[in-house]
């Protein structure tokens, strides 16, 4: 097979930041990082001039884009639609995430995202529910009418074999005994969020195989003086990742920072929480019942809560930067690799590494995207 060389762009991988080297694709794999002087004679190159070349962005937290809302399209063309929007912005791997809603509605956008996987659709690597298993205390934007008991047929329902990966959101203190355990048994993988659990209950359920934290600080009980909270526990423990929305509205800067010094960047994921304005040109939108609005780059609803976010992947590496004084090659990690371990993909992608796919972003010198790579299959549908 003749392999393609990337030439042009600065090549970060898991251990250095190359300069003079090429990118070797062959199908849907990377081959090899070479220098120049000994790429293969027969191989086509294809000059990036300049910028970077970066593991493609990987998003386990995205609602909508494209003005399609996850909940209100739950099927193949609204996944297809989705994820064309964040591929612009650098995203090659995502989890279509559905809202709190009807089981129903779970059923058939696990059966969508099926779907969307058996038929070769480019970047959907599972779904994530975060819902309806939910605390009404910490509801945020959610319909707290939709909220339920995580009983034994949610359990069922979530713990039947797919093709991709499922991921759950729930409030572990509403959890039954053994229900956390038994969900990551069957495969599936338990973030806490949306939840009054205490420090001592959040640990309880890291023992029982909670694997994450959704949107750090946002809607989970803080870290205090005396009560250490979600918060506390997300922080000290070294075998679970958090989210971070790092848009300048979900969390401070200093904060962010905070978290960020206490707990090491190999804890944290980039993640967007992104709504449909995302790739679309609506600047509203219906949940549910409730009217959402995009202005000055918040997306809330009539009384001012959030509701989820405008942002994007490229924009949350650039924000990583710009606002938290992290190396490009910092965020890529948080943006890339520490999501695929997270989701148990590490030997398949989330680096620029021989034998991983060919999952590509590159940058220009401003640090926007100009083309992705999916599985060696490149688009030039990007922001500049």
């Amino acid at each position: 097979m003749t392999a393609t060389a990337l030439t042009g762009a600065v090549i970060v991988t898991p251990d250095a930041v190359l300069q003079g080297h090429a990118l070797l694709i062959e199908g849907e794999r990377i081959a090899g990082i070479v220098p120049l002087d000994t790429v293969p004679p027969d191989a086509e190159r294809i000059r990036l001039g300049g910028g970077w070349l970066l593991p493609g962005f990987i998003d386990t937290q995205v609602n909508g884009g494209g003005d399609v809302l996850f909940n209100a399209m739950p099927t193949v063309a609204g996944i297809r639609a989705i994820a064309a929007a964040h591929r612009r912005f650098g995203t090659t791997g995502l989890l279509p995430t559905l809202i709190s809603d009807d089981l129903s509605v779970v059923e058939a956008a696990m059966d969508a995202v099926d779907e969307a996987i058996l038929a070769g659709e480019p970047g959907i690597l599972g779904i994530h529910v975060e819902g309806p298993f939910l605390n009404v205390d910490k509801k945020g934007i959610h319909d707290a009418s939709k909220f339920r008991a995580l009983d034994p047929a949610a359990i069922e329902l979530f713990s039947r074999p797919r093709p991709g990966i499922r991921m759950i959101t729930l409030a572990p203190e509403l959890a039954p005994p053994g229900a956390i355990r038994a969900l990551a048994d069957a495969g599936v993988i338990v973030a806490a969020g949306h939840s009054m659990a205490d420090y001592d209950q959040t640990r309880a359920a890291l023992a029982e195989g909670l694997h994450g934290f959704t949107h750090l600080f946002n809607a989970m009980t803080q870290l205090g003086n005396r009560q250490p909270g979600m918060v506390g526990a997300a922080i000290e423990d070294r075998a679970s990742r958090f989210g971070l929305i790092v848009d300048g509205h979900h969390v401070h800067p200093t904060t962010l920072r905070i978290a960020l010094a206490a707990r090491g960047i190999d804890g944290a994921m980039l993640v967007t929480d992104a709504m449909p304005p995302v790739g679309g040109v609506a600047r509203d939108f219906a949940l549910m019942d409730r009217r959402i609005h995009l202005a000055d780059g918040m997306v809330t609803g009539a009384d001012g809560t959030l509701a989820g976010s405008a942002l994007t992947m490229a924009q949350a590496v650039r924000n990583t930067m710009d606002l938290l004084g992290h190396s490009l090659a910092e965020a890529s990690l948080m943006a890339s690799g520490n999501p695929a371990a997270f989701l148990g993909l590490a030997g398949r992608t989330g680096a620029i590494s021989p034998g991983l796919a060919a999952d590509l972003v590159h940058l220009d010198e401003d640090r926007r995207v100009t083309a992705t790579w999916i599985a060696g299959q490149r688009s030039d549908e990007g922001e500049a």
